[in-house]
């Protein structure tokens, strides 16, 4: 049996310790966890517990497991000695918050070991949200670090993404624009149509790939703010399916969509100086759904 040793965040808030143990453990799949919450071999401040067990801030959680399967990783998409860019999968942060678990710079790591056993730690360039999976660039130097981190700002690498969502909007293919206001304090944006104080201006292209009452899209963004796409097809009323946040959860519930579809698809380059190698990359993946 092997053993895997996990604490709590004291800052976790709420919730069953199964979901937060698939988080906590991105390195094991979930039917893993599973088998071991119902075979009673995980404990919880020494106790063992069942996959309802509330998660106790602070308690030390020892999970036992028979599996003998390759750890979950990430899969790498392009790697030279500058960058890499892996396949985010959805559940996994680009940086540590008070919820604990691996990020996608640990798993990126472990990948790249698996190629390159003495290859460094790499550091994420640009972020994906926790639910949101796809392509993700990540900097093996600080030099390039620097030099990705520029070309996202001035907008000289590109990300697309497909989204499915409720309804088909009436146009067929629009450019939005529009104004964004970030409340940290709940963790969610407001979009706005026109200018106001501590609002950041937007654009979000869509052109629909499938229409239905399910319709899927193909979204480039122009700018990259918090939970952009999210909330602005939201606001034109078409939310993201799974998207409780911003989204119609009835909605969610009746098409049993537990999972945000969004996925980032799409890199393209358009680079100057050394970096300009990269311009004739057009890296792209396909969504899970």
């Amino acid at each position: 049996m092997k053993l895997y040793t996990v604490t709590i965040p004291e800052g976790h808030q709420g919730g069953k310790l199964y979901p937060l143990l698939c988080r906590l453990l991105p390195q094991l799949p979930a039917h893993v966890i599973r088998d071991a919450f119902d075979k009673r071999d995980v404990k919880q401040a020494g106790q063992r517990v069942g996959r309802d067990a509330p998660a106790e801030p602070g308690a030390e959680i020892r999970l036992y497991t028979p599996y003998e399967g390759e750890e979950a990783t990430v899969p790498i998409v392009y790697l030279d000695e500058h960058i890499v860019v892996v396949r985010k999968p959805a559940g996994i942060s680009c940086q540590s918050d008070a919820k604990g678990g691996l990020t996608i710079e640990d798993l990126a790591h472990k990948a790249l070991q698996q190629r390159l056993p003495d290859a460094g730690r790499p550091m994420v360039c640009h972020r994906l949200d926790n639910r949101t999976e796809g392509l993700l660039l990540l900097a093996r130097t600080a030099e390039a670090k620097a030099a990705m981190e520029e070309g996202f700002y001035h907008h000289r690498i590109r990300k697309r993404y497909v989204c499915v969502v409720k309804g088909t909007p009436d146009a067929r293919e629009k450019t939005l624009r529009a104004w964004l206001r970030k409340d940290a304090a709940k963790a969610r944006v407001q979009i706005l149509r026109q200018e106001a104080p501590d609002a950041l201006p937007i654009i979000t292209e869509y052109k629909v790939l499938e229409a239905g009452e399910r319709a899927r899209l193909l979204v480039t963004l122009h700018t990259g703010r918090t939970h952009q796409i999210r909330a602005q097809m939201a606001a034109i009323g078409h939310p993201l399916l799974g998207d409780d946040l911003y989204g119609d959860r009835a909605f969610n519930k009746q098409h049993k969509c537990r999972r945000l579809m969004l996925c980032a698809v799409e890199l393209r380059f358009s680079l100057e100086g050394r970096w300009a190698y990269l311009n004739d990359l057009v890296l792209k993946t396909e969504p899970g759904f």
